[in-house]
């Protein structure tokens, strides 16, 4: 198969839109522009497990402008942008991603990035580089993982001595995390959440269940917003933050009776269960925004629910035997690019900076060892500037002197 796609007719309502995020990510183009001149990456095999997005589409098209043969696939099956996956499609760049595929057809799909015989893995939730390792495939020079999940999954497997070939944790990049999972996450939940409800959000009890850099921006955002939030954790430390940032902590069976929106965003399996959901009140809505589908206990919803039905896009009505309505969003994943558009492109080309040079600093290092890497903080610090740079803005230089104050232990006060 060159590609598994909805409809190649839509290519061109794709190719607008991904020319539309082209003109926000003015770092990715910089790179590419390079990327075009050296060839750096000349009949490299890439395959990519990403959210199939207007933003993945540039990196897409960055990496196949170094060179690279590109094959690409959804990495949630409710985030594949339909127009945008036909505009790759129809570029020559191999995508095998539909909206709304059955987890089946997600396999499907893995399966057929990795009968291309890619080099390099570039994941999203570690899906891609776990089912490589599983099938024990050969010829696989490194991967790089996006999110905070997967990278967790990697460091395991590290851990567990199975990992079979170097990871650069793009995810832990400065550029990445403080960046993508706070103002990225915090603004697009909020934008899925409305798309979803068109609720108020002003006035009302907003439960975050975990305060990592996506909690801490979805909480930042909700508060901008006029609610009242009320955060979550099991981290000592990270509630502490949370408190003396202003925000209510409590643990989730008594965030469950007073709550009138609650949103995860932890990368750990069932956060809200059943027990919680009972307790809470009439007309309570519940998302997620955390990697995969599992922090919500949707088969212990199940087992609570007399009947459902989907009342709007992207939100489902659920009668619980206790004749409580509660309202579910995108199926209980990813409610940020299942509702609405993920992460703005002015972010994404932070992190796909990222991305495309971690691809090149893998292949220029080829002795790299079994483990799990952070990107170079040199190459961190060049993509701020080059941010920084397409944002008209400059700022100091150290003179020679606070250099050498810096380094030295002797001149003290």
């Amino acid at each position: 198969m060159k590609y598994n796609i909805k409809n190649k007719k839509l290519a061109p309502q794709g190719n607008k839109r991904i020319d539309w995020a082209e003109e926000k990510m003015p770092v990715l183009r910089l790179i590419r522009r390079r990327f075009k001149k050296d060839k750096s990456l000349k009949n490299r095999r890439i395959g990519c497990c990403l959210h199939v997005t207007t933003e993945t589409a540039n990196l897409a098209r960055t990496l196949k402008a170094a060179g690279a043969h590109v094959y690409l696939t959804a990495s949630n099956p409710l985030s594949t942008q339909d127009d945008a996956a036909a505009a790759l499609a129809m570029d020559g760049i191999g995508v095998f991603a539909q909206h709304g595929e059955s987890r089946t057809e997600y396999y499907r799909n893995l399966s057929q990035v990795l009968k291309n015989k890619p080099e390099i893995l570039i994941d999203d939730g570690a899906d891609l580089i776990s089912t490589a390792h599983k099938r024990r495939l050969q010829g696989i020079s490194g991967g790089t993982e996006e999110t905070t999940t997967g990278v967790i999954r990697l460091k395991q497997m590290e851990r567990d001595n199975v990992l079979r070939f170097p990871i650069v944790a793009v995810n832990d990049s400065l550029t990445k995390y403080l960046f993508d999972n706070r103002y990225g996450t915090g603004q697009s939940t909020i934008d899925g959440i409305l798309r979803a409800t068109n609720i108020l959000i002003s006035g009302s009890n907003f439960v975050v269940a975990g305060y990592g850099w996506c909690g801490r921006g979805l909480a930042m955002r909700a508060k901008g917003m006029g609610a009242q939030v009320i955060v979550t954790e099991v981290d000592p430390v990270k509630a502490l933050e949370a408190r003396m940032d202003g925000y209510t902590v409590m643990p989730m069976a008594d965030a469950a009776k007073i709550g009138d929106l609650f949103i995860t965003v932890t990368g750990d399996i069932n956060v809200i269960r059943k027990e919680h959901m009972l307790k809470m009140k009439d007309g309570a809505i519940v998302g997620n925004s955390g990697h995969f589908d599992v922090e919500i206990d949707k088969p212990g919803l199940k087992k609570i629910t007399k009947k459902r039905r989907l009342i709007r896009d992207s939100c489902e009505e659920h009668v619980l035997r206790n004749g409580r309505k509660l309202y579910i969003l995108a199926q209980g994943r990813l409610v940020n690019l299942a509702a609405a558009e993920g992460h703005p492109a002015m972010v994404m080309d932070m992190s796909f900076a990222n991305q495309a040079l971690a691809v090149e600093y893998i292949f220029n290092n080829p002795k790299l060892e079994k483990r799990v890497y952070n990107l170079p903080l040199k190459i961190d610090e060049n993509i701020a500037r080059l941010k920084l740079k397409s944002m008209g803005i400059t700022i100091d230089k150290l003179t020679p002197e606070q250099k050498q104050y810096l380094s030295s232990w002797k001149m003290g006060t």
